[in-house]
């Protein structure tokens, strides 16, 4: 038996490799008869049981990796030639094919649009709610990720403040750790917060992807409101990208990023690298920027905010593989991060801001990333991305002064200068409060293509925080009394997708398991058996435990006229913040905080995109519903309850989100392009006595419209000058729940209908190279509020250059 089961084991190892070495990549590269190499043509392999696509790389070259020998057709479109058919026979890694096309001045991409789509096609006709921005123009301009996202339909950035302030992201309704931000399908939350949205240029990002309500599997967390997943540029060509851009209240933002591939071992290095600063100074003015005189006469002033500066800086380095017979990318790397913050007051707006209390914080990651399409059979794809590392934040608040908003020391009615009792800016006394973390994320996707109409997905992500607090300020024995807090959390998913009817039904279904695990351990003094007073630890666990289902299914009605529906059971477990608190964000610990969970519809329709002539345009629309059992969030304010500084997240009850946005896209002869959305909805709640409430501090009704215009061969042949324009509107909304039938002073509560507008232009030069753009933002110098009604920047000017090497 043993020999049977050793001659199996040969047999199947002889098999394999048979297997493999009748698989290698199939090579080709393309020119036009000018002998320039024909960039970014859509190549189509088709054989016996076997269709893949790609695309030519900057020197016309394409390439099919892990295909087995045999005879195939290649289809190559190109914007510039007609479309061509050619026959190749396959056995051989070492021979290119090599085609020449006809250049041609136009061709119709009626062919093109049948038989092929892009990325963003293939992800938005999956049925669920999702919108992917696409970053080539933003890359350019003096653009920050948070204002690409901000101009998707049913997307609102919540900002206190300006660059490096406090964001909560909102997808119809739902903020906060309900909206799941990933990088690369990592959760963004592991990296800190120095390396933010806002620190990643939107030149290192290939795509942004927006689901709202619900989120597809291969995205395995707690996302219950939706999720944002930004991916990065994952190119294996040879790149080199670099910008610097300042502006306004001394704003200086640089960006480096690059990749070097060498062709014979397939070794590749990428490296990319950031810096963030600004003063952060800019005007505000209202109820709360007074000064107090004599007799404690308050009198309104605008003032400059002095303490709010703002610096990041961070880099990332990867050494690896990519393209090579046993990996699409295996990179190990290295990720290092660090920021400062001044802190200008507490969680609202108030008479007496802070001075010299700031933040610190910084992380050190290691990373091991590994990808591989049809590993070992066709159809069987697997990735791996893991990070380990560390990452601290300390609060720095040890001045006692008060200070009043012209930036000088406070005075009391009697005109002396006078400080706070407790000793430091924020309530609590002084504090150098130190949180020290360790983290890991690992996430790993297997799937499996059956056939053209059939897919199977499994994935699980795991989240683990180590965190320990101290506070140099403290005596030993007090840091002694101060407790240690870890969450390891683990979610595993379960895909089935499939295709019917010629490809118009396309459904995927997914269940999801989620499981949570917290351990508080607080030191204590208790009586041993003699009475002498000894210290244990009183240790606090809790276990969530829960299963989540949905699914998504389009179908095409038309061509051109698509039905999409979704739905999800979704689970949200409290994340680090609201389970322990932050003292540097102002929020409380709540270790009795429970999940919440979410029943999500969508119902949309997609028409378009439509051509006539050399117009193109495109309508979605979607209806949805969140009904959220035991939402966490803010305390529902009312005015005998506000508190000016710190915050505690709760589970405030019940809700339930309903609404509609819709989005429309025109674009003429590819100079003229036009985008335009809408968003409208009600969140609401029930009180104790079963009366609906809308919950405060949320706008239910948002517009955004941008325009863009394109001038070819502008002063240069080859050059080009684009205009943008963008208009933002955000109607009135209050951070008070209204008070009965009495509204008598209800309007100090009330946020003001806003409508800012941006202005940009950008210049390419000939060569494409090198791109100058400049931006006005808040043209008006509006006054822009958002959370909480803290005033946002007003009108501000940027300068950007961007250069860039394709060839090296």
């Amino acid at each position: 038996m043993l020999l049977i089961k050793r001659q199996l084991t040969a047999l199947l190892f002889l098999i394999s490799g048979v297997a493999i070495a009748q698989n290698e990549d199939l090579k080709g590269h393309i020119v036009f008869d000018t002998t320039e190499p024909v960039l970014g043509a859509h190549i189509i392999l088709t054989g016996k049981n076997l269709t893949k696509e790609t695309t030519t790389d900057f020197n016309g070259n394409y390439r099919f990796k892990n295909v087995a020998f045999g005879s195939y057709n290649i289809q190559i479109i190109s914007l510039n030639a007609n479309s061509k058919t050619i026959q190749v026979s396959h056995n051989s890694e070492n021979k290119t094919h090599n085609t020449i096309l006809k250049f041609a001045e136009y061709q119709n991409l009626d062919e093109v649009l049948v038989k092929s789509q892009t990325t963003k096609q293939k992800i938005e006709d999956k049925g669920f709610s999702v919108n992917v921005i696409e970053t080539k123009e933003a890359g350019i301009r003096n653009i920050q990720t948070n204002e690409l996202l901000k101009t998707s339909v049913g997307v609102n950035i919540r900002q206190n403040g300006g660059l490096g302030s406090d964001v909560q992201y909102s997808l119809n309704g739902l903020s906060g750790s309900a909206v799941r931000i990933f990088i690369d399908g990592i959760p963004i939350s592991i990296y800190g917060s120095s390396f933010s949205l806002n620190s990643i240029p939107p030149a290192m990002i290939e795509r942004i992807e927006v689901y709202k309500g619900v989120v597809p599997g291969y995205l395995a967390d707690d996302a219950l409101g939706g999720a944002i997943n930004i991916v990065l540029k994952q190119d294996a060509k040879n790149n080199l990208n670099a910008s610097i851009s300042y502006g306004s209240f001394n704003t200086l933002q640089t960006s480096i990023n690059g990749l070097y591939r060498f062709d014979e071992s397939g070794f590749t290095v990428k490296a990319s690298g950031f810096y963030n600063y600004s003063d952060n100074d800019y005007k505000v003015s209202g109820r709360s920027v007074v000064v107090t005189g004599l007799g404690g006469v308050q009198t309104p002033i605008t003032a400059r905010r002095f303490n709010d500066a703002y610096k990041s800086l961070g880099g990332m380095l990867q050494l690896g593989y990519t393209d090579v017979k046993w990996a699409d990318q295996f990179f190990v790397g290295l990720t290092g991060s660090d920021d400062y913050k001044e802190v200008q007051h507490g969680a609202f707006m108030t008479i007496t801001p802070y001075k010299d209390r700031f933040l610190e914080s910084d992380a050190l990651l290691g990373s091991l990333t590994y990808q591989k399409k049809d590993l070992f059979t066709e159809g069987l794809d697997v990735n791996v991305h893991g990070l380990y590392g560390t990452r601290n934040r300390v609060v720095n608040d040890t001045v006692a002064w008060a200070y009043s908003w012209n930036g000088d020391r406070a005075i009391d009615y009697k005109g002396d200068e006078y400080q706070y009792t407790w000793g430091s800016q924020q309530e609590g006394g002084p504090t150098l409060a130190t949180i020290k973390r360790h983290v890991a994320s690992l996430r790993t996707g297997v799937s499996y293509e059956i056939n053209k109409q059939h897919k199977v997905l499994l994935n699980h992500v795991y989240t683990g925080i180590d965190r320990e607090d101290s506070d140099v300020l403290l005596s030993v024995l007090e840091n002694t009394f101060i407790g240690t807090r870890d969450l390891h959390k683990n979610i595993y998913s379960l895909t089935y997708e499939f295709s019917a009817f010629d490809n118009k039904l396309k459904a995927n279904v997914f269940r999801k398991h989620y499981q949570q695990k917290t351990i508080n351990i607080d030191p204590d003094i208790e009586e041993d058996t003699n009475g002498n007073d000894q210290i244990v630890d009183e240790i606090t666990k809790s276990d969530n435990k829960d299963n989540g289902y949905g699914f998504a299914v389009s179908y095409d009605i038309l061509s051109n006229v698509s039905l999409l529906t979704s739905a999800e059971k979704a689970i949200r477990l409290p994340d680090e913040t609201e389970v322990f608190g932050n003292d540097g964000d102002n929020v409380v610990a709540n270790p009795s905080i429970r999940p919440e969970t979410s029943k999500n519809y969508n119902l949309g329709f997609r028409f378009g995109a439509f051509k006539i002539k050399k117009h193109d345009f495109s309508i979605s629309t979607n209806l949805f519903i969140r009904d959220i059992t035991d939402r966490i969030g803010l305390p529902i304010e009312t005015s005998l309850n506000i508190d000016d500084e710190t915050i505690v997240y709760v589970n405030q009850g019940n809700a339930k989100s309903k609404g509609i946005d819709a989005q429309l896209n025109y674009n003429y002869n590819n100079n003229f392009g036009f985008n335009f959305n809408i968003s409208h909805f009600d969140l609401t709640t029930e009180t104790a006595l079963g009366t609906e409430i809308d919950i405060p501090n949320t706008p239910f009704f948002t517009m955004n419209g941008s325009l863009r215009y394109s001038f070819k061969d502008l002063i240069q042949k080859n050059s080009q000058l684009n205009l943008f324009y963008t208009m933002y509107f955000t109607d009135e909304f209050s951070y008070l729940t209204a008070q009965g039938s009495n509204t008598v002073g209800d309007e100090f509560f009330l946020v003001p209908q806003q409508l800012s507008q941006d202005f940009g232009a950008s210049y390419s030069f000939p060569n494409n190279n090198l791109v100058v753009s400049f931006d006005i933002k808040n043209i008006f110098d509006e006054a822009v509020y958002d959370n909480l009604s803290v005033q946002k920047p007003g009108r501000a000017f940027y300068l950007k250059l961007n250069y860039t090497i394709n060839k090296f």
